[in-house]
């Protein structure tokens, strides 16, 4: 079985995993099916690839806190003529062990051999740490 591809992304503007789960279901975050989407102006080239299981992993304050399954990509259509993706995602926030990331603009590919794993099932209700101490302890590889 070939490995998942995903996606990563910055979550800009978000201080913990929680404000990210509020601004998703928020309307503006939402399609008209009322599932969160991102939209970006790039369409990736590795579709198929990334509806084959693959997930959306959240940057966070510089530290990979959160992912999201990938359920399909939509043309989004704002009336001015540029062809948008909108990434509809799984409402389902699901945290990862924090891995730190430096900043880079738009997303990029991330094979799943490279993707933080899963926290456990029973550390998924956790509250946040603060953003400033996640980073530290991921720095020095506490997850």
């Amino acid at each position: 079985m070939a490995a998942n591809l995903n996606l990563i992304k910055l979550s800009v503007g978000t201080d913990h995993v929680e404000g990210l789960a509020r601004w998703q279901a928020s309307p503006r975050a939402q399609g008209p099916d009322g599932l969160p989407r991102h939209v970006t102006r790039m369409w990736p080239k590795r579709a198929a690839e990334l509806l084959d299981g693959g997930s959306i992993y959240w940057v966070i304050k510089g530290v990979v806190l959160a992912r999201q399954l990938i359920l399909r990509l939509d043309e989004v259509d704002r009336g001015d003529g540029i062809r948008r993706c909108g990434i509809v995602l799984d409402p389902t926030l699901v945290r990862v062990e924090a891995t730190p990331k430096r900043a880079f603009q738009g997303w990029r590919y991330l094979p799943d051999a490279d993707a933080p794993r899963d926290l456990s099932k029973g550390r998924q209700n956790e509250e946040s740490l603060p953003p400033a101490l996640q980073s530290a302890l991921a720095e020095i590889g506490v997850r």
